[in-house]
């Protein structure tokens, strides 16, 4: 294990732009500016339709229910597929079904249901491309690049996300109501022309055994996750963290504007400070990792995480809040970048889809869970106690990441 301490101690080579990086970078973050555009644009629609939170509420559920119920099965299927024709495949569908629900705006037929069914069938589908994109970025780039490919992914998705796509939406309703959802179809056939230019070098893969079950393998990739101790500990790490997430980004808005008395400007405002946060961390997660190792610099992530979130609990003051969410969006990038270059590291490549999948599934199962226990904290203690709960949760990550150190 020496060998990978010095590994992430040394200087990384940069992933080159030509090839096949540039183009799946491309592809990641146009695919991620037409996700970005129908979010944004999905809870306006939403809200034109019913006036009850609930069944709004339950549109943002859809996006979550699949990773439970097919996540693992995902990961499967992306181990045994090529990647790059799975990633194509995706997008045209998904770009076909929201050209179909665009067309169903227009017209007038938009309905809770069919914005349900579309959220259920995006993240299915999401839940093998997710999963496929994971396990394809290290036949693109040398193994000592991961960490500045998936910084330089990350952040272009964020800045995609936060600072291009949100600002157009408005324009684009001007236009016509179904005009998000259009630009968010055409995204997706861009995202998969690129991807199907990709040649990637070919995995190597063990001959699956006679009568091998996606079962079976799915249960071998738990196994697998659950062995290592590094990827184990992150992995019950960033579920508890998510508990903790989920509370806070379901009630965030009403902590700002009722709590804080901010109003929509100062919602605003914090999203807006995250999002720059986030870009930051992209540009210094390899830096902190060239200094710490990547484990130890998840670890210092989820420390400063736990002080922001003790001041934004504590602290009834608008600017500390936007302070401390644009710290808490820069560690949080941190995070996300070394865990995920972590796992391609640690992972046979092999598996790497059933490890992915595993882990993804187990850390999605704690946002809807988050969101309850902010829901009922809120209501029950005050609006600010979401945030505390959060930071009491990111304590106990920190504390399982601990003996992760040696791993």
């Amino acid at each position: 294990m020496a060998a990978v301490q010095a590994l992430e101690g040394a200087p990384p080579t940069r992933p080159a732009w030509r090839g096949g990086f540039g183009r799946l970078w491309t592809a990641a973050v146009v695919s991620r500016f037409g996700d970005a555009l129908r979010t944004a644009a999905l809870p306006l629609l939403a809200t034109t339709l019913t006036c009850d939170p609930f069944l709004i509420a339950l549109v943002t559920a859809c996006g979550y229910v699949p990773w439970l119920l097919f996540g693992l099965l995902g990961g499967a299927i992306a181990d045994r597929v090529d990647q790059r024709r799975a990633m194509g495949a995706v997008d045209l569908l998904r770009g076909a079904l929201v050209a179909a629900f665009a067309l169903a705006v227009a017209a007038g037929h938009a309905s809770m249901v069919l914005l349900m069914v579309l959220a259920f069938a995006l993240t299915t589908l999401g839940t093998l491309f997710d999963n496929a994109a994971t396990a394809l970025l290290p036949s693109l780039v040398p193994a000592d690049a991961l960490g500045s490919a998936n910084a330089r992914v990350m952040t272009g998705q964020q800045i995609a996300g936060s600072f291009l796509a949100a600002p157009l939406v408005p324009v684009l309703l001007a236009v016509s109501i179904a005009a998000p959802y259009g630009v968010d179809a055409a995204s997706y056939v861009l995202a998969a022309a690129l991807v199907a230019s990709l040649r990637p070098a070919a995995p190597e893969r063990a001959a699956r055994k006679p009568g091998s079950t996606l079962r079976a393998e799915t249960a071998e990739g738990l196994r697998t996750l659950w062995s290592d101790r590094a990827l184990r500990g992150l992995c019950v790490a960033t579920t508890v963290c998510n508990i903790g997430m989920g509370a806070l980004i379901a009630t965030l808005v009403l902590h700002i504007t009722g709590w804080l008395a901010a109003g929509q400007g100062g919602y605003a405002a914090t999203i807006t400070a995250y999002g720059a946060g986030s870009v930051a961390g992209g540009l210094l997660a390899q830096r902190l990792a060239r200094r710490l190792g990547r484990i130890r610099s998840v670890l210092l992530a989820g420390i400063v995480q736990t002080g922001c979130l003790a001041a934004i609990g504590t602290v009834r003051a608008l600017g500390v809040t936007v302070a401390a969410m644009g710290l808490f969006g820069l560690m949080g990038m941190v995070w996300n970048v070394n865990l995920t270059t972590l796992m391609q590291k640690r992972a046979p490549a092999a598996m790497l889809g059933r490890v992915s999948a595993a882990f993804r599934t187990l850390a999605v199962a704690g946002a809807p869970l988050g969101a309850l226990a902010g829901g009922a904290a809120a209501a029950s203690w005050g609006l600010n106690t979401p945030a505390l709960l959060a930071s009491g949760l990111f304590v106990a990550a920190v504390t399982a990441l601990i003996p992760a150190r040696a791993a």
